[in-house]
């Protein structure tokens, strides 16, 4: 969430950002919040100012009693007590005010970075960069979810028996595929410097709040509620909470982590020929990149991991493009978000498969993870993640794009992890 100092201070700014994100009422938003916060500090100052006069008192009651004034004793701890309860009204107040101003804040998306166009959806999300030739194939060419059913490689209709539409069994070297691309992607992520962590893959309440998928995104989570716990969207959510109410000193950052793990979304609302087959899903697979970085750093190594994604995407040769995606496309708690698709031949359509993306401050606030910066001053860190890569659609369009006649071709980076270059 964003710091209630820098709307009080940076009003203007924030507001000219939140309408960049497409949000109607930008400056309702802030004055809610503002006032909670200044009914919050209204009710702490009378809590203060009571607290130091019945200490005052009780002083001079104890004067009072060595003098032997009793009776003038006696009044003064009736005001005392008066005091004790208005002190107990008060701090009641200031708790409620408290509560109110973190429910507004949770209202208030990132405030966008500077290179963040105005937009409000993805048509007027920014290309970067392109890589690669878009292969052109014969009109005889199959969509990814006609080749798994030829090759029998990856099941919907046994997931679907087991558990439900968005389930997919994978089979065969379909499964091998799956479980080359994860080591292939770990394995590089170990050469660029990450450290690998395994995380859980259920989160509870107060870590869906620290990173921002709570109270924003409930409806796309599953929820086990005998327990109060949610499945994980994305490894970003447990890994970066690893650092939740977490003082980090210089000789400890920055912090360069990956994971793995199967991600569940319900995906509630999706419909349409864009999510046939591998295109979306309620349970996939995914490599996610994690980075905790002073605030000077940051930008520059949001640039450094959507390249480092670039390049796995070149090794896997698949023609992709980077997109800068606009206010009105990006994600509740981003600052900046860079998107990579590749180009899915059959289908003849772009598909995301990684974003990469700068919080700032927005997840470290909610998370209370700070550093001691030189001066010896605590101060905010700076969150960022990526997806390097997701599966699915990684899958997709490496089956639509090798499709040879009578066999389907498997990048040459892949095959010591394979163990076969050709699905048939």
């Amino acid at each position: 969430m964003l710091q209630i100092q820098v709307l009080r201070d940076q009003r203007e700014k924030a507001i000219e950002g939140l309408l960049k994100r497409g949000i109607a009422n930008p400056d309702e938003l802030i004055t809610t919040a503002l006032m909670h916060d200044d009914r919050r500090k209204q009710s702490q100052q009378k809590t203060d100012d009571l607290k130091a006069n019945a200490n005052t008192l009780s002083r001079q009651i104890g004067e009072l009693m060595k003098a032997g004034k009793a009776a003038e004793a006696a009044k003064l701890r009736e005001e005392v007590a008066s005091a004790k309860d208005s002190i107990k009204q008060l701090e009641a107040e200031m708790e409620e005010a408290a509560a109110s101003l973190i429910k507004a804040l949770y209202q208030i998306p990132n405030i966008p970075h500077s290179k963040v166009p105005k937009g409000n959806g993805a048509q007027e999300n920014v290309q970067v960069n392109q890589w690669g030739t878009v292969p052109e194939l014969t009109g005889d060419a199959l969509p990814q979810w006609e080749l798994i059913k030829k090759y029998d490689i990856i099941d919907f209709d046994l997931g679907t028996k087991i558990s439900g539409a968005g389930f997919p069994v994978y089979k065969g070297k379909g499964a091998k595929l799956q479980r080359a691309l994860i080591n292939f992607f770990l394995d590089e992520a170990a050469k660029a410097g990450y450290r690998e962590i395994q995380p859980p893959i259920v989160i509870n309440e107060a870590s869906g709040y620290g990173t921002g998928q709570l109270p924003d995104k409930e409806s796309q989570m599953y929820h086990v509620a005998a327990d109060n716990l949610f499945l994980i969207p994305t490894a970003e959510v447990p890994i970066t909470n690893l650092y939740r109410d977490v003082i980090l000193s210089d000789k400890e950052l920055p912090i360069m982590n990956v994971g793995y793990t199967p991600c569940f979304r319900r995906e509630a609302g999706s419909w349409g020929a864009h999510v046939r087959g591998l295109n979306r899903l309620h349970q996939f697979d995914k490599v996610e990149i994690v980075q905790i970085r002073k605030p000077s750093e940051s930008m520059e190594v949001l640039e450094e991991m959507t390249k480092y994604v670039e390049g796995l995407l070149e090794k896997l040769e698949l023609p992709f493009r980077r997109m800068l995606l606009c206010g009105g496309d990006m994600g509740f708690n981003s600052a900046i978000t860079y998107d990579l698709e590749v180009y899915s031949a059959a289908q003849k359509m772009w598909l995301e498969v990684s974003s990469v993306s700068n919080f700032e401050t927005y997840q470290a606030n909610r998370l209370k993870l700070r550093f001691k910066n030189s001066d010896g001053k605590t101060e905010l860190l700076h969150t960022l993640n990526g997806s390097a890569l997701a599966l699915p659609r990684i899958v997709a369009a490496m089956l639509e794009n090798n499709q040879k006649p009578g066999y389907i071709s498997i990048p040459q980076v892949l095959t010591p992890y394979t163990g076969f270059d050709r699905i048939d």
